[in-house]
C-alpha cells in the first residue's frame, strides 16, 4: 500500500481524497496555488506545497511543479481527482517515468478513450452499441454533407478533442449544415488547438445515463449501476440521481453488461464511467468514456455503501476487485451548488462568504471545501459544494432535498440554491419526465423581494 499520496487538485475533491487516505492510514500532500492558500484541503493535508500563482496554467496544470512537489515530499502516488490533469495522458506517463503511481488510467488508456473518434471505433470493435455516424475524422465539408444526407437529418457535429459543449452543433436541415460546420471548426480550433470534426445521428429526446465501472490490474471489471445526468445547462451537469427514473431492470442489465464489456475489452484499470445516450424508445448508444472519478460519484457511494476513492487506491495498489455488479437499493440525488446567479443567466459570483449554515439530518451529505469567511477565487470552476440526499424512495429523496436546500444558507455571494429549490418543485422533474433538453424551457420564477 502507498505510504504517501499527493492530491493534484483543489477544492472539495482534494478534501474528499484526503479524508479517505486518512482512514486508510496513508499520509497526504496537498498542492495549492496562491489563490487557494486558505482552502480547507491545504489545512487538512499532512503536508502542503505551493505550486504557483492563481491561473491554472501556472499551477494546477503545471506538470513539472506537481512532479517536483511529489519528489520533495517523497510521495509514492498521485491522485488527480477530476478535471485539471485527471485525463492527461502525458501526466500519467510522466508519473510512471518518475516511479510515482498515477491513481487512474494509464497513458495508453487515456489516449485510446480520450479521443472521441478513436473511442467510438474501439467500442464498435468491442460490440458496444454506438451512435450511427462518421468513421473517424471528417476530411472535408463535401464528405460531411454526403454522409449527413445518407444518415438523414437531424445530425450532430462534434469536435474530436471536444469537451464542455465546445465545437458541438445540432443541424436540423441541410441548408444549415455549412454554417454549422464552419463555426464548429472555428470554435474547436480556438478552444482545443484541434479543429478535427466528426458527425453523428442526433438522438431525439435523449437522456444522458452513465454506468459507473471499476476495473483492476488483472483484466476484471464490474459495474456499480447507473446515474442519470440529463439535467444539464450548456452540456454542464446541474443535478444527478440514481437510480434513473427512466430505467427498467432489463435496460439496466443490458447497459451494465455493455459497460463491463467495454471496460474488459480495453483492460481498463481504475474507476471510470461509460457514458450513454438513451433515446425515448430506450435504445442506448455509447457516447464517451471518462477515465477518472466523476463529480457525481457520491450518489453511487450512498446507494450501495461503497467508497469509490478507497477502491481507486486499492486497485492502483494491485488489489483485485470482487467482480460483483451492484444494483441500488436506495435512491440518491446530488445538487451541484455553484457560485453563480441563477437569476442572471448563471453568471459567476466569486467573493467572500459572509455566512454559511450547512444542512444536516438523516440522509444528508455535504461535500464542500468552503466555510464562513472563505473567499471564492474567480480563477476556477464555480462549483463550491455538492448536496446529496439519500432515502428509501425517489419521492422521499426529493422531499429531503427540498428540506436540506431550505436549511442551506450561503450569504455574501450568489449561489444556485434557489434554482435547485425550484427544480425540486418542477412537475416534470418530480415525474421523472426530463431529457437533456430540460433546461431549454426552464425559467426561474421571479425573485421574491
Amino acid at each position: 500500500m502507498f505510504k504517501k499520496v499527493l492530491i493534484a487538485n483543489r477544492g472539495e475533491i482534494a478534501l474528499r481524497v484526503i479524508r479517505t487516505c486518512r482512514e486508510m492510514g496513508i499520509k497526504t500532500v496537498a498542492v495549492y496555488s496562491t489563490a487557494d492558500a486558505e482552502s480547507l484541503h491545504v489545512r487538512f493535508a499532512d503536508e502542503a506545497v505551493c505550486i504557483g500563482p492563481a491561473p491554472s496554467k501556472d499551477s494546477y496544470l503545471k506538470i513539472p511543479n506537481i512532479i517536483a512537489a511529489a519528489e520533495i515530499t517523497n510521495a509514492d502516488a498521485i491522485h488527480p481527482g477530476y478535471g485539471f490533469l485527471s485525463e492527461n495522458a502525458k501526466f500519467s506517463k510522466i508519473c510512471d517515468e518518475h516511479q510515482i503511481k498515477f491513481i487512474g488510467a494509464s497513458a495508453e488508456m487515456i489516449d485510446r478513450m480520450g479521443d472521441k473518434a478513436t473511442a467510438k471505433a474501439t467500442m464498435k470493435e468491442a460490440g458496444v452499441p454506438t451512435i450511427p455516424g462518421s468513421e473517424g475524422i471528417l476530411e472535408s465539408y463535401e464528405e460531411t454533407e454526403k454522409l449527413a444526407i445518407e444518415m438523414g437529418f437531424p445530425v450532430m457535429l462534434k469536435a474530436t478533442a471536444g469537451g464542455g459543449g465546445k465545437g458541438m452543433r445540432a443541424v436540423w436541415k441541410q441548408e444549415d449544415l455549412l454554417k454549422a460546420w464552419e463555426s464548429a471548426r472555428q470554435e474547436a480550433g480556438a478552444a482545443f488547438g484541434n479543429d478535427g470534426m466528426y458527425m453523428e445521428k442526433l438522438i431525439e429526446e435523449p437522456r444522458h445515463i452513465e454506468i459507473q465501472i471499476v476495473g483492476d490490474q488483472f483484466g476484471k471489471a464490474c459495474h456499480l449501476s447507473e446515474r442519470d445526468c440529463s439535467v444539464q445547462r450548456r452540456h454542464q451537469k446541474l443535478t444527478e440521481e440514481t437510480p434513473s427514473p427512466f430505467m427498467t431492470d432489463e435496460l439496466r442489465e443490458q447497459m451494465g453488461q455493455a459497460a463491463v464489456k467495454a471496460a474488459e475489452y480495453i483492460k481498463y484499470e481504475g474507476a471510470g464511467t461509460v457514458e450513454f445516450l438513451v433515446d425515448k424508445h430506450r435504445n442506448f448508444y455509447f457516447m464517451e468514456m471518462n477515465t477518472r472519478i466523476q463529480v457525481e460519484h457520491p450518489i453511487t457511494e450512498q446507494v450501495i455503501d461503497y467508497d469509490l476513492i478507497r477502491e481507486q487506491i486499492l486497485v492502483a495498489a494491485g488489489v483485485p476487485i470482487s467482480g460483483k455488479n451492484y444494483i441500488p437499493k436506495l435512491h440518491s440525488i446530488e445538487c451541484r451548488i455553484n457560485a453563480e446567479d441563477p437569476y442572471n443567466d448563471f453568471r459567476p459570483s466569486p467573493g467572500r462568504i459572509t455566512t454559511l449554515h450547512a444542512p444536516g439530518g438523516h440522509g444528508i451529505r455535504l461535500d464542500t471545501h468552503v466555510y464562513s469567511g472563505y473567499i471564492i477565487p474567480p480563477n476556477y470552476d464555480s462549483m463550491i459544494a455538492k448536496l446529496i440526499t439519500t432515502a428509501q424512495t425517489r419521492e422521499e429523496a426529493i422531499n429531503k432535498m427540498k428540506r436540506a436546500l431550505d436549511e442551506f444558507v450561503i450569504e455574501g455571494i450568489k449561489t444556485t440554491i434557489p434554482f435547485h429549490r425550484q427544480l425540486m418543485d418542477d412537475p416534470d422533474y418530480i415525474s421523472g419526465n426530463y431529457t437533456t433538453k430540460f433546461m431549454e424551457d426552464f425559467e426561474m420564477n421571479p425573485l421574491e423581494e
